[in-house]
């Protein structure tokens, strides 16, 4: 019989989905890697379960301890259900920008969830970067994730993603596109990509108010770029040790605004019923038009599932209200 032995072996061997009405106007084949069939319905499942997996094998995560995050919602989900599995606590630490549906997703799989402002500073102690820094000195017998700076997080990618991508296209990707956050995602996919074939170009999709765009062409981190975003998933005010700026060639800026109605428009015209950044993801890839030739093969991943977003994005009361619709 063939059959998982417990639903953390479900992780991985998404599908690859051509896109059709969205992407007419362009002249090459793109395809999305689908990443909510993952377990955790997102992307993230890959990165904490081998975050997990690596601290169990070093010792910094011991029997019965308990697992501290900062997270918008989707690395918590993910690590979550390893927890569950593995038998470990999860408290987790959310900015209050986050949707509700993901507070209450993590709510539901038993992890307590901790929420702060977000427009404060990155070291301000009320920021969630602080507080679950805080916690993993306060709580006896804890870990403290860190995706930002976890090099597991880019090691999962390498390991899994970026070999399905290579093998579902049969070599013949030529660009990678995808939002960029923690940057574990981008760099540990576009480091193997890139040993496969140097000529494959890789962007990263960014969002007004973050740092990402400016800092990888100028190499200057500018303070007057942060400000609040309603984008959520992709973009930071800090600068992610797990963001390999050498493995990408250039980022394109989504506003708020287009991500928002392009997440819409991905369920309502390619049945694809999809999270926040997958609308900016393929808003990156309309605005990368230029780049691509007839004969190009353009793979975006898609980060996480609509179910997350119903009361924001799927939700034409809030849209007007934000102004991104009539």
């Amino acid at each position: 019989m063939k059959y998982a032995k417990n639903i953390l072996e479900t992780i991985g061997e998404t599908p690859l989905v051509k896109l059709n009405k969205l992407t007419e106007e362009l002249p090459c084949l793109v395809l999305s890697k689908y990443e909510t069939f993952n377990p955790g319905n997102s992307v993230k499942d890959r990165m904490a379960l081998q975050m997990i997996e690596d601290a169990e094998a070093d010792g910094r995560l011991k029997p019965g301890g308990t697992i501290i995050e900062g997270t918008s919602g989707n690395t918590g989900m993910g690590l979550a259900l390893a927890a569950i599995v593995k038998g470990y606590k999860c408290i987790f630490v959310m900015a209050d920008k986050q949707s509700k549906e993901k507070v209450d997703v993590l709510k539901a799989v038993g992890a307590e969830v901790v929420v702060c402002p977000t427009a404060v500073e990155p070291d301000d102690p009320r920021s969630y970067y602080s507080v679950s820094k805080r916690l993993s000195t306060e709580i006896p017998n804890s870990w403290y994730v860190n995706q930002y700076d976890n090099p597991s997080n880019a090691k999962a990618h390498y390991l899994s993603t970026g070999p399905e991508i290579w093998e579902q296209t049969e070599g013949k990707i030529t660009h990678f596109v995808v939002g960029v956050g923690t940057g574990g995602t981008i760099s540990g996919v576009g480091k193997y990509l890139k040993e496969k074939n140097p000529n494959i170009k890789v962007w990263g999709v960014d969002t007004y108010g973050s740092v990402f765009k400016k800092y990888h062409e100028t190499g200057i981190f500018d303070e007057n770029e942060i400000y609040p975003y309603v984008t959520e998933g992709i973009g930071e005010d800090i600068l992610p040790q797990n963001v390999d700026f050498s493995i990408i060639d250039g980022f394109t800026k989504v506003t708020d605004k287009d991500a928002a109605v392009y997440t819409q428009r991905l369920a309502k015209e390619e049945g694809m019923f999809l999270g926040n950044s997958a609308g900016a993801a393929i808003k990156g890839v309309l605005q990368l038009k230029e780049h691509f030739k007839p004969e190009d093969v353009v793979v975006v991943l898609f980060h996480d599932h609509g179910s997350r977003y119903v009361g924001k994005m799927f939700n034409d009361e809030w849209m007007k209200e934000m102004g991104y619709i009539d």
